[in-house]
């Protein structure tokens, strides 16, 4: 089934996302994951595709295993890094083998030591690009990222919203933004999307806390504001795994609750390979929110 099906018949979309682990031995913890928040019924199952592309069969493997062992409708991740033109057509065609309907298609960030990206040479530097490549070579259905607090490298909300509308009028179905913790930054692009012509699907992206350090570095990296109530709380038990992770998880509640009552396309999580703290969120949340999830065909 394809993600830009999923919208038209229910009231908000639920889906996690998980990455390949680095170390083949930790693959049936992943695979264990996956079934436990798989039993909540989601919409699909995201699997991210490696910096550098390090990672990309990994990314094939787990995302078939997906939907074709769980049952459950999968998006791979596909970046331009380090990939010719023939390099992605080489990867279509081992989703459409799957039969991988959904990819999330991104430009991707520098490899690991690097600062800046480089465009590959016979590859792609921007995103819309690689938009437009998946429409040519086959019957996808292609979601891209948006940022609540303005992609890292734009100057401005304006000029990355015009980067935006690029990939949407380059074909893609719908939109997953990067991780926030304030909703406001989400309703304000959310409007300002909307204000520029964008009228598809964005599903907000939540990233639960559970390791203050962790969270830190993350959001620095991406650029994602901690509110700075919130962060006060954390910090004050930094060194306390299970105070962060339940101050992580109350607001991870409050954003879902919020984001649900202002009619949000959805909700995604970032797991980060882990079930246990998804599910309390889920579980506290009203079950007419999700209803209607579809089920693999």
């Amino acid at each position: 089934m394809k993600i830009k099906n999923v919208f038209s018949n229910k009231k908000a979309a639920l889906s996690f996302e998980f990455f390949p682990p680095s170390r083949d031995g930790n693959i049936e913890e992943l695979y264990l994951a996956i079934q436990e928040l798989a039993e909540l019924n989601p919409d699909f199952i995201s699997v991210t595709y490696g910096a550098g592309g390090g990672t990309r069969d990994k990314t094939v493997s787990i995302a078939s295993t997906i939907r074709n062992k769980f049952g459950r409708e999968t998006l791979a991740h596909l970046t331009c890094v380090q990939a010719t033109r023939d390099d992605i057509r080489e990867q279509l065609d081992r989703l459409k083998e799957e039969g991988i309907e959904n990819i999330l298609a991104l430009r991707g960030d520098p490899p690991k030591g690097e600062e800046n990206f480089v465009k590959t040479e016979s590859g792609f530097g921007y995103a819309n690009e690689l938009v437009e490549f998946i429409k040519q070579n086959g019957d996808f259905s292609i979601g891209v990222a948006g940022y609540p607090e303005v992609h890292p490298e734009a100057p401005d909300m304006e000029h990355d919203l015009i980067n935006l509308k690029k990939k949407v009028d380059a074909g893609a179905d719908f939109i997953i933004t990067q991780m926030f913790f304030d909703n406001e930054y989400f309703y304000r692009f959310r409007d300002n999307a909307i204000s520029a012509g964008i009228h598809i699907p964005i599903i907000p992206a939540l990233f639960p806390i559970f390791n203050y350090r962790q969270i830190s570095r993350i959001a620095s990296l991406c650029g994602a504001k901690i509110p700075q109530r919130l962060n006060d709380k954390l910090s004050k038990v930094s060194e306390k795994n299970e105070e962060v992770e339940k101050y992580g998880i109350e607001h991870a509640i409050i954003q879902s609750e919020g984001l649900l009552g202002n009619n949000a396309s959805g909700l995604h999580f970032y797991s980060m390979n882990r079930s246990g703290h998804v599910i309390r969120i889920i579980e506290e949340l009203p079950k007419k929110s999700f209803e209607n999830n579809s089920v693999l065909e």
